[in-house]
Order: structure tokens, then C-alpha cells, then sequence
């Protein structure tokens, strides 16, 4: 199975958001990446297509998944994503973004959960229209010829684009319903450590509320994402640390006690491990960001 960290900075787009978007596979991926992509990979981003005309059938974790007219098929970090080479019949767009692209916008969106296990999305007539109108936006805003649009611009439409997979997903996902008893213990956990952000970090008080051992939810979330429990919640807290530092500039005491830490300087260093970047430094970048 080949792996694709590394890919999307080898495909994006944009030079300062980490994004890829494409219309009708009109913008031709290296050759370098192509055997990756035409072959099961594991995937180190998020991967969206909307499929405004046509059909396509993908395996995700293995399992085949149809997308078709007014639809958007979707693939997480570290599940296995495939499909065949693009249909020219079909009418379709195609985004990527990764971790830090989400730390760059206003507020999170818990369909990335995926509490109903569909990795597929279904619109209405107007929210079609209108995710197809953004996500044409977007791709003449990344791919006009010229100067590139402000990344503020970008990352706006990225967020309204966000925002409609969201309430289309549990429009049609009400019971959020899913048939793996364990994928729905590591669904628990995202939404457990997401209902806490900033209040428990606790491994063992998380497990409690799981009705799990502290062994047994490593086990489930390592299996899943990767990643140990208490790794993953520091990344969530240092995506939404990153995220509050692109909206406000609190200082590093300040955003350590919003985000729960009782050591300001714990939370620094952490902070520079994760991210490779101090406070300071990661503060000056993101308002350069803004304003170029």
C-alpha cells in the first residue's frame, strides 16, 4: 500500500494554503505522484470529489463506495482511499487539504468525525447549487493566471465550503448510526475529546467515560488513527491552538489556560515540538499570512 505523506505538498495548489482543487481534472497531477494515487493509499490528508454529473465507484478502508450525481464522496486522514483513473465523461471537482489548512479557519466541523460511517454526502437541490458555485469559485480563485488571491480569500470559500458538507452530512445522517461496534468506540472517543477540549486531557478519565481500560482504548485508537490516545488529543489541542492564533493573538499564558494547560511553559514547549515553531514565531507567520 503506498503512502502519501508528502504528496499533497507535491499536488497543492496554493503557496500558502496547503490546498489541492481541481475542475474536471483539468489541472494534470505530476508524474510523480500518479502511481501513488492510482493505487491503494493511505491517505495523510482530507480528499473530497462532488460528482455533478456522473458516477464513480472508490473503495475506502476496502469497501466500495458509489458516488454519484449531487454527491461528495470523502476519505480521512489514515483510511485507505483508491479509485481508477478519472472518467472524461464525468463532471466533477476534487479538493485536498491537510491539518494545517483546518487550523486556519474559524471553527471546526464535526462531520470530519464521520459519527455516521458514510464518507459520503448527499444535497439538496439549492445546497447544490451553491457547493457547486463555491467550489467553481475557488478553482478560478486558486488557478486565475497571475498574482494568487489573498490566502484570507481562499480560506473563506474553503470555510463556506466546510460548512455546507457539514449540514448536508447530518441533514442526511440523523441517526448517525454506524455498524462497526469499534469504529463507533473510536467515533465515541473524537467526540468525547471534542465535547472536552479544553477541560480534560485525561487519558484514564476519558477511558472511564467509555466504559474502557486505558489499555484497551490505546489499543482501539491506535488502530484507527495511528496514534496513541494522548497523541491525539495533543494534536487536536495544537490544531485548535494554531487556529486561535490565527484569529486573535493571545499570549502564550493566556492561550495555554483557554486550552486547559496549567503550565504556560509545558504548553511552549509542547507547542515547538509539535508544530517546529514557537508561539512567537508561528504568530508572526500567520499575521504575514493575512496580509499578502
Amino acid at each position: 500500500m503506498q503512502d502519501t505523506k508528502g504528496v499533497l505538498d507535491k499536488i497543492r495548489h496554493h503557496d500558502q494554503v496547503p490546498l489541492m482543487i481541481n475542475e474536471n481534472c483539468a489541472i494534470p497531477l505530476p508524474e510523480a505522484v500518479l502511481p501513488t494515487l492510482l493505487q491503494p493509499h493511505k491517505l495523510a490528508y482530507y480528499y473530497f470529489m462532488f460528482m455533478d454529473r456522473g458516477s464513480e465507484t472508490c473503495q475506502i478502508d476496502f469497501q466500495d463506495r458509489t458516488v454519484a450525481d449531487s454527491q461528495v464522496i470523502f476519505g480521512l486522514p489514515n483510511q485507505v482511499f483508491a479509485h481508477a483513473a478519472p472518467d472524461k465523461n464525468n463532471q466533477q471537482y476534487k479538493i485536498s487539504f491537510d491539518e494545517n489548512t483546518l487550523s486556519l479557519l474559524p471553527q471546526a466541523y464535526p462531520f470530519l468525525v464521520n459519527p455516521a460511517n458514510t464518507n459520503a454526502i448527499t444535497f439538496d437541490p439549492a445546497a447544490r447549487q451553491r457547493v457547486k458555485a463555491t467550489l467553481s469559485i475557488l478553482f478560478q480563485l486558486v488557478h486565475t493566471p497571475g498574482k494568487q488571491q489573498h490566502a484570507a480569500v481562499i480560506l473563506a470559500y474553503v470555510n463556506a465550503l466546510l460548512t455546507e458538507f457539514n449540514s448536508a452530512y447530518f441533514a442526511h445522517n440523523q441517526s448517525g448510526a454506524t455498524a462497526n461496534p469499534r469504529q463507533s468506540k473510536y467515533i465515541a472517543f473524537k467526540l468525547a475529546v471534542e465535547t472536552h477540549l479544553t477541560e480534560q486531557h485525561d487519558v484514564h478519565t476519558i477511558a472511564d467515560e467509555l466504559a474502557m481500560t486505558p489499555g484497551s482504548l490505546y489499543t482501539l485508537v491506535k488502530e484507527f488513527s495511528g496514534l496513541s490516545p494522548k497523541e491525539w488529543i495533543t494534536n487536536r489541542l495544537i490544531q485548535e491552538a494554531q487556529r486561535k492564533l490565527q484569529y486573535s493573538a493571545p499570549s502564550i499564558k493566556e492561550l495555554a489556560y483557554e486550552l486547559g494547560f496549567n503550565d504556560p511553559a509545558y504548553f511552549s514547549r509542547l507547542f515547538k515540538k509539535r508544530t517546529g515553531k514557537n508561539v512567537s514565531t508561528f504568530l508572526a507567520e500567520r499575521q504575514n499570512l493575512s496580509i499578502h
